[in-house]
C-alpha cells in the first residue's frame, strides 16, 4: 500500500506531545522532527520516527549530525517510513548500521478503500458476527472528550494483560494536541449505562492509526471492543482515509502467526488474535538504522539492554 502522506509520529503535534514527556523535539527545514532522548552526564540519544521516503538525505545528514553533536548524542536512530523490501536511502553507504527499531515493526494494516460492505467480507466471520452481536446487546459506540475515562479503562486493561501504559496526563495531551484539528477521536463503547471500552485513533492525510485501545473488565461477553474498532474504521473513512494501521502484532512470519495465535497470549500475541480478524495485511517496516558518535558508550548501551 503506497503511502500518500507523512507519518503520525512526523507531524508537529507529536513532536509537541513527546517535548512535554522527556524527549527535545527540533524542526529541520523541510520539517522533519528529530527527537533527543537525555541520557545521565549530559549524553543523549538522537531519534527520527518514521521518516519520509522522499527525505534528502545527502542534504540532511550534515544538519542532523550537527545537532546532534551539539547534543551530545551517543547514536542517531532513524527509522524509514517504508515497508520491507521498499527501496530506502543507501544508509550503509554513510556509516549507519541496522538496529532494533523503536516502533513495532510488524503490524496488521487494512485497506479502507471500496464500501462498508467491502470491509465487512474481507474481515473474519467471527469478528463480524461479534460486531453485530454487540450491536443486537445494546452496546452503542459514542464520542468523548473524557480522557480521564480513558486512562482508568487503560490501566485496568494493563492490569489484567501485564503491558506498560503513558499517563493520564500523557493521553489528555494527545488529545488536546491531535482533537482541535480534526486529526483524533476518543471513541467509547458502552452498554447497559458503563463504559466498556474506549481508543484513540488517529488520521493524518489518507492514512489512521489505532495507537491506544482499552477495555473493562465487565461485560466483556457483550464484545464492546468489535463494534468500537468497526466504529473507528467508519470514522477514519469518513476523514478520507485509505489505510488503518492497527500498529503492533508479533514480529514473526505470518505463517508462524497463524500457526501458533490460537495457543499464546504473552507480549503481542494476545492481541494479534483480535487484530487479525478485522481482514488487514500483515506487514513488516523496513529496517532501522543507528549511526554511531560514540562507540564505547553506544555498546555499553546495548550491553546494558541484553541483561536487563
Amino acid at each position: 500500500m503506497v503511502s500518500t502522506s507523512n507519518h503520525l509520529l512526523q507531524t508537529p503535534q507529536w513532536g509537541a506531545l513527546k517535548s512535554e514527556f522527556g524527549w527535545a523535539a527540533e524542526t529541520l527545514p523541510g520539517g522533519l522532527l528529530v527527537l533527543f532522548r537525555r541520557l545521565p552526564l549530559g549524553y543523549s540519544i538522537g531519534y527520527i520516527p518514521k521518516a519520509p521516503p522522499e527525505a534528502d538525505w545527502t542534504g540532511l545528514l550534515p544538519d542532523v549530525t550537527a545537532r546532534c553533536r551539539a547534543r551530545r548524542a551517543v547514536f542517531l536512530k532513524i527509522e524509514p517510513d517504508a515497508w520491507e523490501g521498499d527501496q530506502v536511502f543507501d544508509f550503509t553507504a554513510h556509516g549507519f548500521r541496522p538496529a532494533a527499531g523503536i516502533q513495532p515493526r510488524r503490524t496488521i494494516v487494512i485497506d479502507l478503500r471500496g464500501s462498508e460492505d467491502d470491509l465487512l467480507a474481507r474481515m473474519k466471520q467471527k469478528t463480524r458476527y461479534n460486531i453485530r452481536l454487540a450491536e443486537k446487546k445494546g452496546v452503542v459506540v459514542r464520542a468523548s472528550n473524557d480522557v480521564s475515562l480513558f486512562a482508568t479503562l487503560i490501566d485496568e486493561t494493563a492490569a489484567r494483560d501485564g503491558f506498560g501504559v503513558h499517563s493520564a496526563a500523557y493521553y489528555r495531551r494527545a488529545y488536546e494536541l491531535f482533537h482541535p484539528a480534526g486529526t483524533c477521536e476518543l471513541l467509547v463503547a458502552e452498554a447497559e449505562g458503563r463504559p466498556l471500552a474506549a481508543l484513540m485513533v488517529f488520521a493524518v492525510g489518507t492514512r489512521s492509526w489505532y495507537l491506544y485501545g482499552a477495555s473493562s473488565n465487565e461485560l466483556r461477553h457483550l464484545m464492546p471492543t468489535y463494534l468500537l474498532q468497526w466504529a473507528a474504521l467508519r470514522w477514519a473513512r469518513e476523514k478520507g482515509c485509505e489505510s488503518y494501521d492497527l500498529y503492533g502484532v508479533p514480529d514473526v512470519d505470518e505463517a508462524r502467526l497463524e500457526a501458533e495465535f490460537s495457543n499464546r497470549s504473552d507480549g503481542l500475541w494476545g492481541v494479534y488474535r483480535f487484530k487479525r480478524g478485522f481482514g488487514g495485511d500483515v506487514l513488516r517496516a523496513a529496517e532501522s538504522w543507528d549511526l554511531v558518535y560514540n562507540e564505547a558508550l553506544y555498546l555499553l548501551a546495548k550491553a546494558l539492554r541484553r541483561a536487563v
